[in-house]
């Protein structure tokens, strides 16, 4: 089992829904898992109604079976700092490079800088054990950077270590990328039954197996169900005209033949919807990945609806 889940997703997929349900669904039965943002948008906060995440893990909701979900918005200039301090003891000449502005250019300017405090923080919290031994957290939730940017935001760390062949960043990024590579992490990403949801998944699928990273499943969100197929908007249309707008009278409804027209309107929309999410679920079954999907939540993604996607996702066994 994969103890850092990373989640990816194209923008408007719902990446950071799933990934905050995923580690509600990991943490039950008494497990501790960390959810981690690494964006600086704060959605987790907004997700689970609390007030904006600080630089540091705290306990924002309690799973069924009494396990617990931690968060962490992982800020880079912290992260830095605290490199700093743990490889070269710099303490307050750290915190005066900062007020001098040195710690915003180097993470803005300087390659792969940023994005390797990012990955390095969790990978740390993946491999950090309490005094017995055990792992501090059972699994690690990383909310992850959209498709487009996955594969370079988590591969950076190669690049710096080809960069830096000696000493302790060279260290940091061979450490960050045996995590990366290995058994212990699993990438999946979250897509819609929409073409250019479906191509960017594929995609981003194609460069993490060039770049051998872990590719775990495919999560298809926002699943709409099956009303009518084309055989019923068949059936509903042509000499059936009169049928339908008899049976609307004999239900009781006032002008059912002006409404005939519309409701066969309808009909062939959602046929026609039905027919494209068919052929968006045939590409996804030729990617070789697993492919999951999880309802549209017509009340909005509140935490009731968190644990409920939650509940669903720990019934398909993703992340298990």
């Amino acid at each position: 089992m994969s103890r850092l889940q990373v989640v990816s997703g194209k923008g408007g997929t719902g990446k950071t829904t799933v990934a905050a349900a995923l580690a509600l669904a990991l943490a039950t039965e008494g497990k501790r898992t960390l959810l981690v943002e690494v964006e600086g948008r704060q959605g987790i906060a907004q997700l689970f109604e609390t007030e904006a995440l600080p630089y540091e893990e705290r306990k924002i909701a309690v799973a069924p079976g009494g396990g617990e979900v931690f968060a962490l918005a992982i800020d880079a200039e912290r992260a830095l700092l605290d490199y700093l301090q743990m490889f070269y003891k710099l303490g307050s000449a750290g915190r005066a490079l900062k007020k001098l502005g040195a710690i915003d250019f180097a993470t803005t300017i300087a390659p792969g800088v940023r994005d390797v405090l990012l990955t390095g923080k969790a990978c740390e919290a993946v491999r950090r054990r309490e005094k017995h031994g055990g792992y501090t957290y059972d699994h690690v939730v990383m909310d992850a950077p959209p498709t487009g940017r996955i594969t370079r935001f988590l591969n950076v760390n190669d690049e710096v270590a080809g960069l830096a062949r000696i000493g302790p960043i060279h260290n940091q990024a061979q450490a960050v990328m045996r995590v990366l590579k290995s058994p212990e992490t699993a990438v999946h990403l979250v897509t819609l039954l929409e073409e250019m949801p479906v191509q960017e998944t594929a995609d981003g699928i194609a460069e993490l197996r060039d770049a051998e990273l872990p590719v775990g499943n495919v999560i298809v969100n926002m699943v709409r169900p099956h009303v009518l197929d084309e055989a019923a908007v068949r059936a509903a249309s042509g000499d059936h005209r009169d049928a339908v707008a008899k049976t609307l009278a004999a239900a009781g409804v006032t002008g059912g033949t002006k409404l005939v027209e519309p409701l066969l309107e309808q009909a062939a929309e959602h046929a026609q919807r039905v027919e494209l999410e068919r052929e968006q679920r045939a590409v996804l079954a030729g990617l070789g990945v697993p492919a999951y999907e999880l309802p549209f939540l017509g009340d909005g993604a509140d935490i009731a609806g968190l644990y409920r996607l939650a509940k669903e996702l720990r019934k398909l066994g993703v992340g298990a």
